[in-house]
């Protein structure tokens, strides 16, 4: 069993960046960019009405205040002022996912706020204190062995964690950087491959070529790569032909 997680509503105006609607009829958990990173008012309240329509969970995909380099440039955001961001971020989302009938199911770091909590305690813990601010019950997504997961876990939050079949690992478990060679995996043959590989044993090949263990609940497709609708429906399929049942944790 594992769900299908995609960040969506990453646009801004007119401007569009995911195919949300035709995403949304694959996935089963919708990360929604909170209008820091990338997504605005309009978006956040169109992708909640769909996912609403189509049973898939709504996430609040929050992020450092960065909408000009799409949150993805790490930044020294004092804890306190970050834990409020975090929560405001949640709260937005929430107005407009119980407007369309559901609630916000759940909790995703993007970028660059989403690597660095990895590592940093201080960061991770702010992320979490904002989580808590919002609502003591939400579920957090994150990478296997990190720090976020380690101190929501302490902190009394439910913890998911996550794989991804399209970027390269570290032998430690954790992503190359976008700005390495390989970083990112474009073989559509391969991305399904390695899906499954996740999905059934748990492991994936690091970058250097060894085989490690990533054990995930969640498996997460990104909605900005070309061809991402085609690929999500690929990943899907060949899930579910070797037997793994698709199904939203929260």
């Amino acid at each position: 069993m594992i769900d299908l997680n995609a960040d969506l509503g990453e646009g801004f105006g007119r401007w569009q960046l995911t195919d949300d609607e035709r995403l949304l009829s694959v996935v089963t958990s919708a990360n929604v960019a909170c209008g820091f990173h990338a997504g605005d008012a309009a978006t956040m309240r169109r992708v909640c009405e769909l996912a609403a329509e189509r049973g898939v969970r709504i996430g609040a995909q929050v992020s450092y205040r960065d909408l000009a380099g799409f949150g993805r440039r790490s930044m020294d955001v004092p804890p306190d002022e970050l834990a409020a961001e975090v929560a405001y971020q949640i709260g937005a989302l929430e107005v407009f996912a119980r407007a369309a009938g559901s609630r916000v199911a759940y909790v995703k770091p993007h970028g660059a706020l989403y690597n660095r909590v990895v590592h940093d305690e201080r960061q991770a813990q702010a992320v979490v204190d904002g989580v808590l601010l919002a609502d003591a019950t939400l579920p957090v997504l994150g990478l296997p062995g990190s720090r976020f997961l380690e101190v929501a876990g302490k902190a009394g939050l439910p913890v998911v964690t996550e794989a991804f079949a399209d970027r390269a690992y570290t032998e430690e478990g954790t992503l190359v950087p976008r700005g390495r060679d390989g970083a990112v995996i474009t073989d559509p043959d391969t991305v399904v491959a390695r899906s499954v590989g996740l999905a059934r044993s748990g492991t994936v090949a690091a970058h250097s070529g060894r085989e490690i263990s990533v054990r995930a609940r969640s498996l997460c497709l990104h909605g900005d790569t070309p061809g991402a609708v085609d690929l999500a429906r690929r990943v899907r399929a060949e899930l579910e032909a070797w037997g793994v049942r698709v199904e939203a944790f929260a």
